[in-house]
């Protein structure tokens, strides 16, 4: 199969054609043959895109048989334009260890998901390091589930046995959080100092213990220069930011609205927002993951945290590129490239990110062109709501093909 139009390879975009062999591109270049399908000049052709941080609350406990699992998220996911994901471990039976994790990629096995899923493992008090290589989560403060901190000499304990492993974090300094616990509003209990703390001892440890270090929806602008600086001495690093945390901001949230406004952490001020978008361009923050977390509407009544965002990943992108002036290439690096750089050692022999000969025939084909106006009733995630209902974002998904099969 051939497929034509505006590619997003080797950092410009240009018109060609990529040819697929069963599910891996095989060459990318000019007149390779007849097109099978030629998306026009108002598409453009990315790498399949992917969302290294999502919540689908599915394992081999059945507690949570109402809420978002693997093959709901997958189909969402389809709808929003995104290939690959990677789904945290904060279940109620939690992958900490090698039977644990195991149950979890059996009930994965039985979901007949129709996009790949990386599995992460926890990071709890008294955990170990599995006997095989997977990303790994740390909680420094409480969220859904159990799989937290109290304090950090505690996770300093408990990182010692994680040396040398990829591990992200959840940066909330636990022991502030609960000084703060007696606020009034969400954000006073979880205030940017909170954060900032909690920065200052992941970047820590990332040294101390030869960490492949990532941090999660970031939030603080004061807290950039310090991701800044510790790339530039060349602590391995990275960083990601959601979409509600580039969208939205405090001066949005009413009372009207502040139960759907709620997220760990909380939305930050005009200020932060904008610090976000500025370091999403200039490379700070690598990767759109949107940590979408599909409670329902009851939950969020009763005050859980969390939004779902897979089912408008792709609309999202089309406001960072023509809204916010992001280049395709741009894009390409935070959207595709980077999440597969950070899946790829779990997703063999599959490898994602480019638009190259070699890599899973997986593409997101995004129109620039036709509007999305975000609907309840068109979205796929079993939760069946969005922060972003009645938006209108610029453009829309135009195509979807993964594993060399086009699925939208």
């Amino acid at each position: 199969m051939i497929v034509a139009g505006q590619l997003v390879v080797a950092e410009h975009v240009d018109t060609g054609h990529v040819r697929i062999e069963g599910e891996t591109i095989v060459e990318v270049g000019r007149n390779l043959g007849t097109p099978d399908m030629t998306f026009g000049d108002e598409c453009i052709i990315f790498a399949g895109m992917g969302d290294i941080h999502i919540h689908a609350r599915d394992d081999a406990s059945g507690e949570e048989n109402h809420k978002e699992d693997l093959l709901t998220a997958g189909h969402a996911a389809v709808h929003g334009g995104v290939v690959h994901v990677a789904d945290m471990p904060n279940n109620p039976r939690a992958p900490v260890d090698d039977r644990s994790y195991a149950e979890k990629q059996q009930v994965l096995a039985k979901r007949n998901v129709p996009i790949d899923v990386t599995l992460y493992a926890g990071i709890g008090p008294g955990t170990h390091p599995l006997s095989k290589p997977v990303p790994y989560k740390a909680y420094m403060g409480p969220s859904i589930g159990k799989l937290f901190f109290s304090t950090l000499a505690e996770l300093d304990e408990t990182l010692s046995r994680y040396r040398g492993c990829d591990v992200s974090f959840h940066c909330e300094d636990p022991e502030l959080l609960e000084r703060n616990r007696q606020a009034a509003r969400h954000e006073d209990r979880r205030p940017p100092e909170c954060e900032l703390s909690a920065t200052k001892f992941a970047l820590a440890m990332i040294e101390k213990y030869d960490l492949r270090g990532k941090l999660c929806h970031y939030s603080v602008g004061e807290g950039l220069p310090l991701i800044r600086e510790a790339k530039r001495q060349g602590l391995p690093v990275t960083c990601e930011v959601t979409p509600h945390h580039l969208y939205y901001d405090l001066s949005q949230v009413t009372d009207d609205n502040r139960p759907l406004m709620q997220m760990n952490p909380p939305l930050r001020t005009l200020n932060d927002r904008l610090a976000m978008i500025d370091a999403l361009r200039d490379g700070t923050l690598d990767y759109l993951a949107t940590d979408h977390a599909p409670h329902t509407l009851a939950e969020k009544a009763k005050g859980v945290s969390g939004q779902p965002h897979l089912d408008t990943y792709g609309p999202f992108v089309t406001w960072l590129l023509l809204e916010q002036h992001f280049t395709p290439q741009q894009v390409a690096r935070f959207c595709c490239e980077n999440p597969g750089h950070f899946v790829n050692p779990y997703s063999k022999p599959r490898k994602f990110g480019k638009i190259e000969a070699g890599y899973t025939a997986s593409l997101t084909v995004l129109n620039l062109k036709r509007p999305t106006l975000v609907r309840r009733e068109e979205l796929k995630t079993k939760c069946g709501w969005s922060p972003f209902e009645r938006v209108t974002f610029p453009g829309s998904v135009e195509a979807l093909f993964v594993h060399g099969q086009r699925l939208a």
